[in-house]
């Protein structure tokens, strides 16, 4: 039977350990807080998924070193800009020759680091142990098994391969792909143009609105990927168009029901005040703007979201300033 650790309690982290759970996995949770791990000894998360009914092979604890013991897969599951000082904390704890599983969608602050890197740079881990998943996976609706589909990307199929077995079940289908770059930057900038549908929304605009944002914020994904050397067919498989789709047009999106809120009138702080659970767009949306800009992809969509969430600019001029942009062909 496959051990796995998932580090991490939040929405995402859970629902996914009931993944492995259905697929047969023993699961080892860790949590920050004792109170979490034990509602999860008892079966439940509370904070997240309180509907959620956690089989007994789910277990938690506040020790890192002894969730990760003995694993063959430590999934990582904290808030992305958490990521460097957790694996300055924990790192060490897990096992030199588990697969080490990213969930996470951002990119890192200051540094512009995918998350990936990350992992191999604190944690130590070979490049061949890291696997990216990243889809239409929306929580609730993974908690409720309802069907979907994910990507489990690793530059090493034979770890993809693993990873996707361990968490096959008949209503989570597994992917495998070796294309990091794109799995990951797919994860983490729609996340920003679900900030930006959400604000089209808040403000009254139609579907009309919402599919321009979401296919100009496709190309503008895509654009950087290729500057980056991802793979152009990602973006229109699960980790890319799929994944934009439910994130952007979804009420259960943490980033989409954040923009609405700013579309609505509300200033970034106060949404945050409001809102129990990490927007991963509000945190990395400056970070993906730098990384565009050093490698000169132009990202308008990228860069009106940095305008309303770092420098104040009021929602309701962000379309104004993406419709009078210089005309140019749909495929530049």
């Amino acid at each position: 039977m496959t051990r796995v650790a998932v580090m991490g309690t939040g929405s995402w982290g859970t629902a996914f350990a009931s993944i492995l759970a259905d697929a047969g996995c023993t699961v080892r949770m860790w949590a920050r807080r004792q109170e979490v791990a034990d509602q999860i000894n008892s079966g439940r998360n509370l904070d997240y998924l309180p509907d959620l009914d956690l089989p007994p092979v789910v277990t938690a604890t506040t020790d890192p070193a002894s969730a990760c013991e003995g694993s063959d897969i430590v999934v990582i599951a904290v808030p992305s800009q958490t990521l460097r000082p957790n694996l300055a904390a924990w790192g060490g704890a897990i096992p030199r020759d588990s697969a080490v599983v990213s969930l996470l969608k951002g990119v890192e602050l200051g540094t512009t680091k995918r998350m990936s890197e990350v992992i191999a740079e604190v944690g130590g881990v070979d490049p061949h142990r890291i696997v990216v998943v990243s889809g239409p996976n929306l929580a609730k609706e993974i908690a409720a098994r309802q069907p979907a589909g994910s990507v489990v990307a690793c530059v090493d199929p034979q770890t993809a391969e693993l990873v996707a077995l361990a968490c096959a079940t008949p209503s989570f289908r597994p992917y495998t792909d070796t294309d990091v770059v794109g799995t990951e930057l797919c994860g983490a900038t729609k996340n920003v143009v679900a900030l930006a549908v959400g604000m089209a929304e808040g403000l009254g605009f139609g579907d009309n609105t919402k599919a321009t944002i979401i296919t100009r914020g496709l190309a503008e994904t895509t654009r950087l990927g290729l500057a980056l050397g991802a793979d152009p067919r990602t973006f229109l498989g699960l980790a890319g168009v799929g994944d934009l789709i439910a994130t952007c047009m979804s009420p259960l999106s943490r980033n989409h029901s954040f923009g609405v809120r700013l579309g609505s009138g509300m200033a970034v702080q106060d949404v945050v005040a409001t809102t129990k659970q990490t927007a991963e767009g509000v945190k990395s949306c400056e970070s993906i703007l730098l990384l565009a800009q050093h490698h000169g992809v132009e990202v308008p969509i990228v860069e009106q979201v940095v305008a309303v969430v770092r420098d104040g600019m009021p929602a309701s001029d962000v379309a104004g300033k993406l419709m009078s942009r210089d005309l140019k062909a749909e495929k530049h």
